[in-house]
């Protein structure tokens, strides 16, 4: 279970109402209120998940989260102002599993935790089930895709991706040739329901395509299907 959790945040009144709420509901918390000691404490503290806001001291979140991604797949919640969409992209393109806007209630905090939980216990399954025809390797065009050890190949080369965009792939190969709706992924994907607002899978399809090459030979790859979500195409296997 995810239940050590680290909050990195110089604004002393939220870290300190995060760590009674989400202590009440089962979790470890740490708290530090610059970013270099966020990184210390992220890289060497054995926490589960990271609560990073963009704004701190000394050196800010997206700072902190290109240095723990460099030695660490923890997974990262970044708090974000809210309106403010670049910060959302940018924290996302550079591996945050997720966003949340401040200021935001703690229950949503908790239900974004429980989200990233789920995943995680799915992925540690796929690993551990590893004879389930269902999660036999999968291989679209110049993708091979094995659920059992997550890795992802493209013409013999490992390509990594953060979980989010493995399992964004793996939804996309299960259902190559078809369209596929923001809604589905988000809901899969994520765990959550689509907000109108919220355009955070957008971002992770945009990662997954600029990690994987916009074009298998002369093929799109990744379609935008517009008003209604994406889709994978077709392309001969060439193994």
């Amino acid at each position: 279970m995810m239940d050590r959790i680290l909050i990195i945040d110089d604004d002393l009144e939220l870290c300190e109402l995060l760590t009674d709420y989400l202590g009440g509901e089962g979790f470890t918390l740490g708290s530090v209120n610059d970013g270099k000691q966020g990184v210390e404490q992220a890289l060497g503290g054995d926490y589960d998940l990271v609560v990073l806001d963009v704004m701190l001291p000394q050196m800010n979140g997206f700072d902190v989260l290109k240095q723990i991604r460099a030695k660490s797949e923890v997974a990262v919640i970044m708090l974000t102002a809210r309106g403010d969409d670049v910060d959302r992209i940018v924290g996302l393109e550079l591996g945050a599993d997720d966003y949340l806007p401040k200021p935001f209630n703690p229950r949503e905090l908790i239900a974004r935790i429980r989200a990233i939980q789920r995943r995680i216990q799915a992925s540690s399954e796929d690993v551990r089930i590893g004879n389930n025809t269902k999660k036999q390797t999968m291989t679209v065009g110049d993708i091979v895709l094995c659920p059992t050890n997550r890795t992802v190949r493209r013409n013999n080369e490992n390509i990594d991706l953060t979980t989010v965009e493995f399992d964004l792939l793996r939804m996309f190969l299960e259902r190559v040739g078809e369209v596929v709706s923001r809604d589905d992924l988000v809901e899969t994907v994520l765990d959550r329901p689509l907000n109108a607002y919220d355009r955070s899978i957008d971002v992770h399809v945009s990662a997954l395509r600029k990690k994987l090459g916009h074009y298998a030979g002369d093929i799109e790859r990744i379609r935008t299907i517009r008003g209604v979500g994406y889709l994978y195409s077709q392309v001969e296997n060439s193994l």
